[in-house]
């Protein structure tokens, strides 16, 4: 396995001769629409990308300073509620998991640092789908089981996409993955998309990770490099098709509960039209404290290229859930820790 190092967040992971200045299309993005989706300029963003993976693109956090609490906030208030899917839909009547967050948020804010505390829903949260809800038994998605995109996590994607040259990248299809210290994502390669052609984005917040880029099969040796809050990455072209995995979860390097990047406050002043929301202290609050032991990660998808339509299939299950809840997650696994897992 290659290790390599890059500034900020690849810092300590990847050698420096990898590594290189890419470039973004700052005019594809105007700072306005910047802005809306709470990110800093184009002009101000960092991006490399690696020797070896063209199509790779990691961006150190562009996000302006309290403009992560709201995808946070998202993440575990809004986006989990129905009609979108989660794990917990497996073993859970509907009406169990219509409000994760309201049945939670009083058990996280009094939570202490005992291990032995039970968990609430949200802790047992492990993944979420969005819009084209991923059909873990058939690894497909279908028509048939679609639920209205979020605008503004759209929006966002649209714009990251645009900056990295990718003006016609439509968000179709979103998988949030809920990561504790003891969680692990095995190795995989997303290629259930019907449209290659079109990048895969990836949002990180809280915690910090290893990620492993590996090559077009399993058994190639991969990069490592660290994730930090804020952090994205793009893989597109050559990238888009490539093994990788995240082995394990990571204290912040700051050393304190929460990286410094989430402790800062939103602006009051925000732009006509954008898609950022204040966050109550109540509910920054329980937020923060779930984010203490915990990483979030948002990857977003186009599924289809204009005009395209899926294929007809018959006798296939289009609402299909994953056969356990462990197939995307690996918790508590410290032996094997690498292996191959459920694609996802």
């Amino acid at each position: 396995m290659s290790v390599v190092f890059l500034p900020y967040s690849f810092t300590r992971s990847v050698s420096f001769c990898q590594v290189f200045r890419s470039q973004l299309s700052i005019s594809s993005v105007s700072d306005q629409d910047a802005y809306r989706a709470g990110l800093q300029p184009v002009s101000q963003w960092k991006a490399y990308g690696l020797n070896g993976y063209p199509g790779f693109i990691f961006i150190p956090n562009p996000f302006l300073p309290g403009c992560q609490r709201h995808w946070v906030k998202q993440c575990l208030k809004l986006y989990p509620q129905k009609p979108n899917v989660c794990n917990l839909d497996l073993h859970m009547a509907p009406e169990e998991t219509t409000d994760l967050w309201g049945q939670s948020k009083e058990q996280l804010r009094r939570k202490g640092s005992g291990k032995k505390e039970p968990r609430s829903l949200l802790e047992k949260l492990r993944w979420v789908t969005l819009g084209y809800h991923y059909n873990w038994d058939t690894k497909k998605y279908s028509a048939n089981h679609h639920t209205p995109f979020p605008l503004d996590l759209a929006f966002l994607s649209e714009q990251v996409a645009r900056a990295c040259g990718f003006r016609g990248f439509q968000a179709q299809a979103g998988i949030l993955n809920y990561y504790h210290f003891d969680s692990s994502l095995g190795i995989h390669v997303d290629e259930s998309e019907l449209d290659h052609s079109q990048p895969l984005l990836s949002f990180s917040f809280g915690q910090s990770s290893i990620f492993l880029l590996g090559g077009l099969k399993r058994e190639e040796a991969p990069t490592a490099m660290f994730m930090h809050s804020g952090d994205i990455m793009v893989m597109s072209g050559f990238s888009r098709l490539l093994y990788h995995a995240v082995p394990r979860v990571l204290p912040n390097p700051e050393g304190t509960a929460l990286p410094s990047c989430l402790d800062q406050a939103l602006s009051s002043d925000l732009p006509v039209g954008s898609v950022i929301e204040h966050s109550s202290e109540e509910d920054w609050q329980v937020c923060a404290k779930y984010l203490q032991s915990s990483r979030i990660n948002m990857t977003i998808r186009q599924v289809l290229s204009e005009g395209q339509k899926f294929p007809e299939e018959s006798g296939t299950n289009a609402k299909g859930q994953a056969p356990s809840e462990d197939s995307h997650h690996q918790e508590n696994s410290r032996v094997k820790r690498h292996k191959p897992n459920k694609d996802s």
